[in-house]
């Protein structure tokens, strides 16, 4: 079964799990998650907490060991596993596998670790947890989900919202729910009546959005200019090597231009998207990309793409972001040609 984080708290209200799959990229949630599954175990009797992480050395009879005993002071357990691969092993899937199949209503199983692929999910050991229990993703939130998100916590802390307000937060905090929240409780602490203006909000507020290379990537293939230039300000601010994003860039126009390739030669891109590994979350985007991207633009990447290379190999570009950002705009695609750098 699963459940979205923000159904989380409903779902419990109707009774605990048999256990619990928390899995995700996004540490906020992942956080909310675990201590609600905590709050409402501790109102069921499981009074006593075990958390155990399964390492590379870890002994997996620790985990055995830790479901059949318990401490004179109580009668039921919550045992936390953490999986900082997302994946136990041979013998973790195993162990996992058996106490599924002889659940114990006493002992109340928890694991958390990294996103995880549909390989995880497909696993014996996940499905026979999964059959008994609920798996809860915890990935970023965008667009309208962020911002209900948002709308949500400044009701609970108190707050009257507006959709300017909520807008704003959603942009100073995106990819950063962590931030969010400080954010939302700082401003709490400063307008304890409630009330508050975008301008006072704004006076108050930090930048605090965050995102990654893979985030930026899917913007890109989306065709936002705007958010792809504020993406990169950040990565820059957070110290990302250029490399890491010129790599990524690469990547997609390698994909990109195998894709136009083919269906120049009569491909249908349906029969190419198991071939390239481009999931069906991520087809609608790049079919999207296609439609923008001709021969032309894409010829006109490949030569940026080999110059800033070439630039970045010999150090002989004072600032490697500007590029990027030209480079970025070409997936859009706007028209940059006119706008050379001066290299080293």
């Amino acid at each position: 079964m699963q459940i979205y984080p923000n159904r989380l708290e409903d779902a419990l209200s109707k009774g605990l799990a048999g256990c619990y799959l928390i899995f995700g990229d996004e540490p906020q949630q992942k956080l909310e998650c675990l201590e609600q599954i905590r709050q409402f175990a501790r109102q069921q009797g499981f009074d006593e907490r075990t958390s155990l992480v399964a390492e590379n050395s870890f002994n997996w009879n620790q985990l055995l060991e830790a479901s059949q005993s318990l401490s004179l002071f109580a009668s039921r357990q919550l045992i936390e596993l953490e999986l900082p691969t997302g994946k136990p092993g041979v013998e973790g899937a195993k162990v996992l596998q058996g106490m599924a199949e002889q659940a114990n209503p006493d002992v109340l199983l928890v694991l958390h670790g990294p996103r995880i692929g549909k390989d995880v999910q497909n696993s014996k050991w996940f499905k026979t947890l999964d059959k008994r229990g609920a798996y809860i993703p915890c990935y970023p939130l965008e667009g309208k989900q962020l911002q209900g998100w948002v709308n949500d916590r400044l009701r609970r802390s108190g707050l009257s919202s507006s959709p300017d307000l909520v807008r704003l937060l959603s942009d100073y905090c995106e990819g950063n729910l962590l931030a969010a929240r400080q954010e939302i409780e700082k401003l709490a602490l400063l307008y304890p009546k409630g009330q508050l203006s975008i301008a006072q909000a704004e006076q108050a507020l930090v930048d605090q959005s965050r995102f990654n290379v893979f985030q930026l990537v899917d913007v890109l293939l989306a065709g936002d200019g705007q958010k792809a230039v504020k993406m990169l300000y950040r990565l820059e601010n957070e110290g990302v090597e250029p490399t890491i994003i010129l790599w990524a860039l690469v990547r997609e126009w390698q994909t990109l231009a195998a894709l136009q390739f083919a269906r120049s030669q009569g491909q249908n891109l349906s029969g190419l998207w198991a071939k390239y590994k481009i999931w069906s979350n991520k087809q609608g985007l790049y079919q999207q990309a296609l439609q923008r991207l001709d021969h032309q633009h894409l010829a006109q990447m490949q030569g940026k793409l080999a110059s800033l290379d070439q630039a970045l190999k010999q150090s002989a570009i004072a600032r490697p972001y500007v590029e990027l950002c030209h480079l970025c705009l070409l997936f859009i695609p706007m028209p940059l040609t006119g706008l050379p750098l001066e290299y080293l």
